[in-house]
């Protein structure tokens, strides 16, 4: 990443055509580069968070595009530099001709994520607070929306804060103890200290294991649609997609490899995978199929185990269910047969829902049990739910220096070494908030960014 000194430039809307293209200036010679290539108002005489009408002209003079222009002066802008951001008509003659007219006024292009890392640079945020940047741009659902949003406001962040403060002064407690040895002060009760250690283990703890749920919504909450073959498995990925997605057969076996679809559902994003009929078979490509089926059990959220009600005694349950799972049973047929025999055969399932995948008859309260359990996944209202792989290990890197510091706390262990694993803590927690960072990582965080963010 090049020196902040320079001024940098990108397209900061999708690419192709639309009404509006954003072009985007910042660094110390925004506004006189914008102005270069600029005929209206002076921007240089503009006030900060004005917007202005006028026309891009050429080196020749020609107009390029009528244009509006919206100045925000340091540090009152995204970046904390001067910011030009031109509106223009969403050609894409017009976009890249805007572009090459600020290269050759003095304005490099940006790279991934260049601007917000100046953000974080410039202390408009931390880095956890840019990785909600990314993730509110990739949300696909309002769940995941609201998670972004939390995180990009610092809600995730505060936390943090609070934890590190918490440390910190068990750290300075523990310390001022060293100082004071000889004249044997205690600052503060040893059972006072480690009671506050295991608190915040807890959070540590709990934060962590909010990964599972938090990645599932941001990525799409897995459901596996399993079950033996010719329940009516694919009619029921059909029925829920609203569309032909998959092969409907009477032939057994007919679905052989994992079929995806994913969709909205209320304010979550369901990843629908409709999976091979289990059943022992000699066939070398069903049974590929039957072990990719497998894995997608082992890794779904929520599983929809299909029951055929007029042969329900063909069912296989699914009973080895990880703490995270949710079975529902779903009873599908009942537009041929009577779901009761079915009823009383189900074991482990938390919910019975009866459909008739042809009919639709009870899909739209099969959506709603789907819907219920994925509010579940959000904990309560005021809870902070990880979902950056990359914060999920730091808090997992924290977790066996805060274990040293509640046995040392127990064991009357020597403050100096308590207060060392209290700051091993501090460094792991800190690298989430960029507190503690480096080149590297830094880096790689930004470059996954798009070029105009």
């Amino acid at each position: 990443m090049s020196e902040q000194n320079e001024t940098i430039c990108a397209i900061s809307t999708p690419a192709g055509v639309g009404g509006i293209a954003v072009v985007r200036i910042s660094g110390p010679q925004a506004i006189s580069i914008a102005d270069s290539i600029w005929q209206g108002k002076r921007l240089a005489d503009a006030a900060t968070h004005s917007v202005h009408y006028g026309t891009i002209l050429d080196k020749h003079g020609n107009v390029v595009d009528d244009c509006v222009a919206t100045v925000f002066r340091a540090p009152k802008s995204f970046t904390g530099e001067d910011v030009v951001e031109l509106s223009v008509h969403g050609s894409v003659y017009v976009q890249k001709t805007t572009v090459t007219l600020l290269n050759d006024a003095g304005a490099r292009l940006a790279e991934r994520g260049e601007f917000t890392r100046r953000a974080f640079a410039n202390g408009k945020m931390d880095l956890a607070q840019a990785e909600g940047v990314a993730d509110l741009i990739a949300s696909r659902s309002r769940a995941a929306h609201d998670i972004a949003i939390r995180q990009m406001k610092g809600g995730f962040s505060q936390r943090l804060a609070a934890m590190h403060d918490n440390l910190l002064q068990l750290a300075s407690l523990l310390e001022l103890e060293l100082d004071f040895s000889e004249e044997d002060v205690e600052f503060a009760s040893r059972s006072k200290l480690y009671g506050q250690a295991v608190a915040l283990r807890d959070e540590i703890v709990r934060l962590a294991a909010s990964f599972d749920n938090g990645n599932a919504i941001k990525e799409g909450i897995p459901v596996a649609i399993i079950g033996p073959t010719n329940v009516g498995k694919s009619s029921l990925l059909n029925a829920l997609v609203g569309d032909d997605r998959a092969i409907v057969s009477d032939i057994h076996g007919t679905t052989r490899d994992l079929i995806e679809d994913t969709i909205a559902i209320g304010d979550f994003s369901f990843r629908f995978i409709d999976t091979a009929g289990i059943r022992d078979t000699s066939d070398t490509i069903e049974r590929l199929g039957i072990d990719r089926s497998l894995q997608a059990i082992s890794r779904a959220t929520i599983l929809l185990q299909v029951i055929d009600a007029s042969a329900p005694q063909s069912m296989q349950l699914e009973t080895n269910l990880t703490d995270n799972q949710h079975l529902i049973a779903v009873i599908n047929k009942t537009d041929m047969a009577s779901p009761e025999i079915a009823k009383t055969l189900i074991g482990n399932a938390e919910t019975i829902v009866e459909v008739s995948a042809k009919t639709l008859d009870g899909i739209d309260n099969l959506r709603a049990t789907l819907i219920d359990i994925a509010q579940s996944l959000l904990g309560n209202t005021g809870d902070i739910i990880v979902t950056n792989a990359r914060h999920r290990q730091a808090l997992l890197n924290a977790l066996p220096p805060i274990e040293r510091v509640i046995d040392g706390l127990k064991t009357n262990l020597s403050g100096d070494f308590i207060a060392q694993d209290l700051r091993e803590v501090l460094h792991h927690l800190g690298t989430i908030t960029g507190t503690v960072t480096t080149s590297d990582i830094l880096t790689t965080i930004f470059s996954r960014f798009c070029i105009g963010k």
